[in-house]
């Protein structure tokens, strides 16, 4: 095997701490957006916030929901996503939210509705701009941000307008869970029926499918040509649904990724989906 020259390995190294690396980046973690809650015995829900140290102009910002089948996950394993885009000059928010058994989906979406509403009123001070507010999500959090994007009804309940400008879909889950459960038929100790119930009615008011209309803010959707065929086709169903809207979102299937990768692959600060990302939050 031909050894690595020294000065090769320099260049490399230089090569990945450059380009953005040396903006810097105020973290703030670990703010409370919604108490602990006595009566749903749940602890406190918390978002760290990342944002470029200068700001004499206002940022883009976003607001990232994490998967974990709707029933784990950390905001802190996803920190690496907010450096990169704060570098990048995005304020970036991410957010924790209870999970199943718990609590259902409703209570979960009702719970980042609340977030963006924090951030609504709260990120001017980090150098945000209120009025550009994106969301994003992977696989569950890419459910739940697109569920909030389509039914305004989330933020009518917290006496607001929808203030979402733009999603961005990444390998989202459960965009036809109407159509899954009724094909997989689980039994109520499944994970799925904890989270959306037995109950048909309820399994449709979870489907973002069911609830585009006009108006609604655009998408950017990601879909790994080896993720879940489940997610393959919602998302294909999606956008077959949106072009019959009249909207033309980006689509992308990246081949080859499954369905893990699609989030990991954010760790290299040079993913040409960033310069993507960009492009689209400065266009809506």
């Amino acid at each position: 095997m031909q050894k690595i020259s020294p000065l090769l390995i320099a260049l490399l190294l230089l090569a990945t701490i450059t380009g953005c690396a040396f903006k810097r980046v105020t973290r703030s973690k670990n703010i409370t957006y919604l108490p602990v809650d006595t009566v749903r015995h749940i602890e406190a829900q918390k978002l760290n916030v990342f944002a470029p140290r200068q700001h004499a102009a206002v940022k883009n910002v976003l607001v990232f929901v994490y998967g974990g089948n709707w029933n784990s996950g950390h905001k802190d394993l996803y920190n690496f996503f907010g450096n990169r885009l704060a570098r990048k000059d995005v304020v970036t928010v991410i957010m924790d939210y209870p999970k199943s058994p718990a609590v259902n989906y409703d209570v979960m979406a009702t719970d980042v509705a609340t977030a963006i509403k924090w951030v609504k009123d709260n990120i001017a001070r980090y150098g945000g701009n209120p009025d550009k507010i994106f969301v994003s999500g992977h696989s569950a959090g890419g459910h739940l941000a697109t569920l909030v994007t389509v039914r305004n009804d989330y933020f009518e309940k917290q006496g607001i307008l929808n203030p979402i400008k733009g999603n961005i879909l990444i390998d989202a889950a459960g965009i036809n869970m109407y159509a899954y459960l009724q094909h997989e038929h689980f039994p109520d100790s499944n994970t799925y029926i904890q989270t959306f119930t037995n109950d048909t009615a309820n399994w449709k008011l979870a489907s973002p499918l069911y609830h585009l209309h006009a108006g609604m803010a655009p998408m950017l959707i990601y879909v790994g040509g080896k993720t879940y065929p489940s997610i393959q086709l919602g998302n294909l169903q999606l956008l077959e649904a949106l072009k019959k809207l009249g909207y033309h979102p980006e689509y992308h299937l990246l081949k080859g990724k499954k369905h893990k990768p699609m989030i990991t692959q954010f760790l290299n600060s040079y993913n040409p989906h960033y310069k993507e990302i960009l492009q689209f939050m400065r266009s809506n």
